[in-house]
């Protein structure tokens, strides 16, 4: 199974391990070499840096996915199309998660994530 990591999943994984929901936990160790994290995230905890609502050390954030043996998902042509397919809920109009949907959609991969809200997004979002 290839997964795709939501980007709350990528920071507990990384900084907050007890908060990793087992079932995620489980997922992820099973498909190490399979396992994707998307530049979406990376841009998205960037924004959150510069802006003071997140405290973390990006490079070696970086560093740290390639050595727990992840890889980079690049923004791809068709993850960007895809995003207009998507249905817009009043409730939830997060770009960075819909560009996430998007990829799911367009590798396929799973999306693991812990937001109920992308669930209505279709069968490659699992709420962990």
């Amino acid at each position: 199974m290839r997964l795709l990591l939501d980007t709350q999943i990528i920071y507990w994984w990384m900084f907050e391990s007890a908060r990793v929901p087992t079932q995620a936990r489980t997922l992820i160790e099973q498909s190490a070499e399979s396992v994707l994290i998307s530049r979406a995230s990376q841009w998205e905890m960037a924004i959150k840096i510069s802006k003071g609502k997140l405290k973390i050390d990006l490079q070696a954030l970086n560093c740290q996915i390639i050595a727990d043996g992840f890889s980079w998902l690049p923004i791809e042509d068709e993850h960007v199309l895809q995003v207009t397919t998507l249905p817009v809920f009043d409730d939830h109009k997060d770009p960075f998660d819909r560009l996430l949907v998007a990829q799911s959609l367009s590798e396929p991969l799973i999306l693991l994530t812990t937001d109920v809200k992308l669930a209505r997004y279709g069968s490659t979002v699992r709420v962990v």
